[in-house]
């Protein structure tokens, strides 16, 4: 392109299309698959859902960190993923191209892959790609259509506005990382002390109270409150003294509402009303806000309930499975039902919950059961422990959830900062010393 300015994404990029793949061939050892899966709604990487794939993955198909790849079809319609783009983190391993997506290949010198990842996160660029939508039932977005987008070459102003949003994204990643982390750390103490009861084998195997403390990372005074031994129950062998109970026997199912959506003064309130879409990352656990919020109006004329803190939400219909621990005091809809922990506050219900779900999967050998009901959770099973030993894990996972809430909610405010920036990016209208400010 040397010679003459650049002016739409087509001076800057040409399009390399995936193909199919053969879902014999998922969970294999390959790439990982870059499907609409793995795009934000109005762009940006999502991390989890990926599946790596076995099959045949050519050179022309493959994304390396740190390229851009999009979407330019949509299943919805909303159009959230018509266009939309990602960007394969650093740290991330090479992915493959499916059928949904194609592959931003740079054509020239000196492109501006930063400046124009960015803007085509604009809501502008979002605007455009509705506009050309064709297509009824299934969305789409011509090639010609997505080349054709101005794209002038960006000032000094735009190319560090660019640099700036790159730092917000940075510290979005560091969040992810640190949250998947913290939760794996609660989930394994969870697994070993009430599903494999690591102490009480240890214990039965006659090995040293000191080195059982050092291995699994308890305390004399921890390591005495498990049982001895374990005894014979209807699930099994379990540690003595603790229960086998109804799931639904653990906790107070609240059931959800929707207030009629054709009164105005329901809606658009300060109250947050979860629906599945709202879901968090595994990792993430907490749900902190909602896509859609009520007016306490419309909580006293419908169904809807306030959850409290603490409350497992778990989808019941349509999305089946998806679980949130509530961050703050809200209600949701009817497809969802409300777990309230009637011991502890909260922590040790939200993992019991994950446990819960995943004995549902193995029953339906792993594939997406239709609904959960309460003669559902009643008929699931489960080990309840004493009251002492939920208290101790609750009180020990508690900084590692606390932190997971903090790293949201303050992810939550540099999303509000980018897509503050982000319609500038196009014009460079802020002064980049503010910017430079907000971030830091």
């Amino acid at each position: 392109m040397a010679g003459r300015a650049r002016r739409t994404i087509g001076d800057y990029f040409e399009l390399c299309r995936g193909n199919t793949y053969k879902s014999a061939l998922l969970e294999q050892a390959g790439p990982v698959l870059l499907g609409l899966g793995s795009i934000q709604r109005n762009g940006g990487f999502r991390s989890d859902s990926l599946k790596t794939y076995g099959g045949e993955s050519p050179d022309r198909l493959l994304v390396q960190p740190g390229e851009l790849y999009l979407s330019l079809k949509d299943v919805t319609q909303s159009g959230d993923l018509l266009g939309a783009v990602a960007r394969l983190p650093m740290n991330q391993p090479i992915g493959r191209l499916t059928q949904d997506t194609v592959k931003l290949k740079p054509v020239g010198n000196n492109v501006p892959l930063s400046y124009l990842y960015w803007l085509l996160r604009t809501p502008q660029y979002r605007s455009y790609c509705r506009s050309h939508a064709t297509g009824t039932t299934n969305l789409g977005l011509a090639r010609e259509d997505f080349l054709s987008f101005p794209a002038p070459e960006p000032t000094q102003q735009q190319s560090h506005l660019a640099e700036m949003l790159d730092a917000l994204e940075d510290k979005f990643e560091l969040n992810r990382r640190m949250n998947e982390t913290l939760e794996s750390i609660a989930r394994a103490m969870f697994k070993s002390w009430f599903v494999n009861f690591d102490p009480v084998r240890a214990k039965m195997s006659g090995e040293p109270p000191e080195s059982v403390c050092q291995r699994l990372g308890l305390t004399p005074d921890l390591l005495a409150l498990f049982p001895d031994r374990l005894v014979d129950s209807e699930l099994g062998e379990i540690p003595e003294g603790w229960e086998v109970q109804s799931f639904a026997d653990t906790v107070e199912v609240i059931g959800g509402g929707t207030p009629k959506t054709s009164v105005a003064e329901y809606w658009n309130g300060d109250i947050p009303w979860f629906s599945v879409v709202d879901a968090p990352n595994p990792s993430d656990i907490w749900v902190v806000d909602t896509e859609k919020m009520i007016t306490q109006q419309g909580v006293e004329n419908s169904a809807v309930k306030i959850l409290p803190v603490g409350t497992t939400i778990i989808s019941a219909r349509g999305t089946v499975g998806k679980i949130a621990l509530v961050g703050v005091p809200m209600a949701m809809n009817q497809s969802c039902y409300g777990l309230k922990a009637k011991t502890g506050e909260g922590l040790f219900n939200y993992f019991s919950t994950q446990r819960m779900v995943a004995v549902l999967q193995q029953h339906t050998h792993g594939s997406v059961f239709d609904t959960i009901t309460r003669a559902t959770l009643e008929g699931v099973e489960t080990v309840s422990p004493t009251s002492g030993l939920v208290d101790k894990f609750e009180e020990l996972v508690r900084p590692y959830l606390s932190t997971i809430k903090t790293n949201i909610q303050q992810s939550g405010t540099l999303a509000t900062l980018r897509d503050s920036l982000l319609p500038r990016l196009l014009f460079g209208e802020l002064r980049v010393p503010t910017v430079e400010e907000a971030v830091a």
